[in-house]
């Protein structure tokens, strides 16, 4: 009834929707203008990882001659052309905002400027620049017959250099500017105030020492985006952790799927390049202005004007821990729920910290997916092993582009004596969990925490999340069970609290569902409020379908991709979407059903892709604390309510401004930040907040 093409968005051009969205907050002058700038960094960045992977895999299945149709109707041919074209608005789009904020930052005194336009002293400090820290790290490389086009790596900046002797036929080399110099090259102060220039105009400017005897008739900057997909045979795998590193290697040679080429008149040299890259002329995106704006992600730092950067602040604690040292006492005395970033992401790393010295202490288990790079809790877990204690760890090595940075955890963590695991053959362990086993008067009591986010204090203070500190016994049986599950053979048990993917979460989430269907049908409360990150699944979308086809009322907060499309009549007129974009990027997993009037809330680790119900280990866990649903429920209305950062999405597919046209000003992320300024004016913790990232992460 509800399984037809017209009901369904693409997910490839719903995730071009929310980049867009991303991209606006650039343009909004609401936002402080070297955060502006960062938006633009961000929405490159993001391009890149889709290109990366999505955009790579369906060039793959094309090529393999899979060209099926996908829920919402297209082919992989056709998801492609619409990916271009969609893509081709958005770079000229950013490239528009880029050059709005150049003009902005010269009137705050921070300025771009090409070699040629500086003063002669700039210029001899440039040159000298140059010749003391360029000109040694770079290398020229000649493409001729005898020299074929070199093999430049992923998403690598480089310059074409078109170069002429006398009457003899024009050559070209290839200079690879270096990633390991700073793009942006500060200049020495001047009256005139902040001035930068692009590493690649300084080559382009002196670059002709490198080719004595040659003039040189045109350069043109070129950068290769190639595919970053893994491909790992864990079944034959030996050894998972040396199979990951190899393909890491492997990463770097992926086929071009992209080349972004700054523009020229020189059409020959640019089809040379074309040519050199293997690729076709769709994947070729002419460039007006710096290529690779992810060069501004922390541009704002370096300038270090308070005022044209976002308002830092210290996250306070949560009032059940102000006053107490005794963080065990404290989680078996009241369940504590807490929320990051405005809320400090301290007790969690304590909580490990806590219990590596505390002699009670007998085990600990932990799943770590993101880690970041230098994190005090998986210190905290070696000390643990060091000090004797049983500790198990559960790395997932296949977290994208974050495989590298587990695979030294992993090496730290086993050679401290930790038990570490990489997870399930053909599955991502995606689930965040940790379990404190202590010994409490002569008996076993467990602590656990649970998360819709990593363990990484670094994500913590830039996205929101929601953690649970527990010491409830039918979910301390379940978090055991659940690692020896993962750890050894054991079969899944039936869990008392827990759903857990794949095996039961999506079944869990159907009953749910059906289950306000029948409040509706009976005409009691039946409503459902799901925030989450994406919405792809085909059968869920069904689902909530018919449930809303039954009269259930369901507002739903997605902050990126999106497949359902709300508002049809007969189908989904009774289902609303938002997104919100802001300054901290939404990343919290939260369920809500009236079940009746007997209001039930669940947190969770998994969105509601495919992916997340069939492919990885999940958990989704209660909220029982009456204060604490209030809580949550009090959130959900207050996202709901937004007017300044929210935008809602019609039965097209097209977002707009939720309030464009209200009078009221509601600012979710806002008033939460003032609240916990007002609470954390007492609070002394030193865990300053970063800078927004938009990364679509897993």
């Amino acid at each position: 009834m509800f399984n037809k093409s017209d009901y369904f968005f693409n997910r490839e051009l719903s995730w071009l929707k929310f980049n867009a969205r991303v991209l606006e907050e650039a343009n909004q002058k609401t936002n402080p203008l070297l955060e502006r700038l960062r938006f633009v960094a961000i929405t490159g960045s993001n391009l890149d990882e889709f290109f990366m992977i999505r955009v790579a895999g369906l060039k793959q299945r094309l090529e393999s001659g899979i060209n099926k149709k996908d829920a919402a109707g297209l082919t992989v041919a056709e998801q492609l052309q619409k990916i271009n074209e969609s893509t081709r608005r958005l770079v000229r789009r950013q490239y528009r905002y880029w050059r709005i904020l150049q003009q902005e930052m010269e009137e705050n005194n921070i300025c771009f400027k090409a070699v040629a336009e500086l003063s002669d002293e700039l210029r001899e400090w440039i040159e000298d620049y140059y010749r003391t820290t360029i000109f040694p790290v770079i290398t020229p490389l000649a493409v001729d017959s005898s020299h074929p086009f070199p093999f430049l790596a992923n998403r690598s900046l480089n310059l074409a250099v078109e170069i002429k002797q006398g009457r003899c036929e024009a050559k070209i080399a290839v200079i690879q500017v270096p990633g390991v110099l700073p793009r942006l090259v500060r200049l020495p102060e001047t009256d005139h105030g902040k001035w930068f220039v692009f590493l690649e105009d300084i080559i382009q400017t002196y670059c002709v020492n490198l080719f004595r005897g040659y003039t040189i008739k045109t350069i043109v900057p070129f950068r290769i985006t190639r595919n970053g997909d893994l491909t790992i045979d864990e079944e034959d795998a030996e050894d998972l952790l040396a199979e990951i590193e190899k393909s890491l290697r492997q990463r770097k040679r992926g086929d071009a799927v992209r080349l972004e080429i700054g523009k020229t008149i020189n059409h020959a040299l640019r089809q040379f390049i074309i040519d050199g890259v293997k690729i076709k002329e769709e994947s070729v995106y002419d460039i007006n202005g710096p290529i690779d704006i992810t060069c501004f992600m922390k541009f704002g730092e370096t300038i270090g004007d308070e005022q044209l950067l976002y308002q830092s602040f210290v996250p306070p604690l949560p009032s059940s821990l102000a006053d107490t040292d005794d963080l065990f006492a404290a989680i078996n005395a009241k369940d504590i729920l807490l929320h990051h970033p405005y809320e400090s992401f301290f007790p969690v790393v304590n909580f490990i910290r806590q219990a590596a010295v505390d002699p009670e202490v007998l085990a600990i288990k932990q799943t770590l997916y993101r880690v970041g790079g230098d994190s005090p809790i998986v210190l905290a877990l070696a000390e643990a092993a060091e000090n004797g204690k049983q500790v198990t760890v559960l790395v997932e090595l296949k977290a994208r582009f974050d495989e590298e940075n587990n695979i030294q955890w992993a090496k730290r963590l086993e050679e401290a004596g930790c038990h570490v695991i990489y997870g399930l053959v053909g599955l991502k362990t995606h689930a965040k969990i940790a379990l404190v086993v202590r010994r409490e008067h002569g008996i076993i009591k467990r602590y656990v925490h649970m998360a819709t986010g990593n363990y990484n204090e670094g994500t913590a203070r830039q996205y929101t999340d929601i953690g649970l500190l527990t010491a409830n016994d039918q979910i301390g049986a379940d978090a055991s069970a659940f690692f020896n599950v993962l750890s050894g053979y054991s079969d899944p048990p039936i869990w008392n609290k827990l759903g857990v993917a794949p095996i039961g979460l999506r079944q869990k989430f159907y009953d749910l569902i059906e289950r306000e269907i029948s409040f509706a049908k009976s005409g009691k409360p039946a409503r459902i409020i799901a925030k989450v990150n994406s919405l792809v699944d085909t059968e869920l979308t069904l689902k909530l379908y018919q449930a809303s086809y039954y009269g259930v009322k369901i507002d739903l907060i997605v902050r990126g991709i999106c497949t359902l499309l709300p508002g049809i009549a007969g189908v989904s007129e009774n289902i609303t979407v938002r997104s919100i974009v802001g300054r901290f990027l939404e990343h919290s997993r939260i369920f809500y059903f009236a079940n009746g009037g007997d209001e039930q809330i669940f947190l969770s680790s998994a969105d509601w892709m495919t992916r997340n119900l069939n492919a990885r280990v999940e958990l989704l866990f209660p909220v029982d604390d009456v204060e604490h649903r209030d809580r949550i429920k009090a959130l959900l209305e207050l996202l709901l309510q937004d007017t300044q950062k929210a935008y809602g999405m019609r039965s097209d597919a097209v977002y707009y401004r939720v309030g464009r046209h209200r009078k009221e000003i509601v600012h979710s992320q806002k008033e939460l930040l003032n609240r916990a300024l007002q609470v954390g004016k007492s609070a002394n913790l030193p865990l300053p907040i970063l800078k927004p990232a938009y990364r679509h992460e897993e």
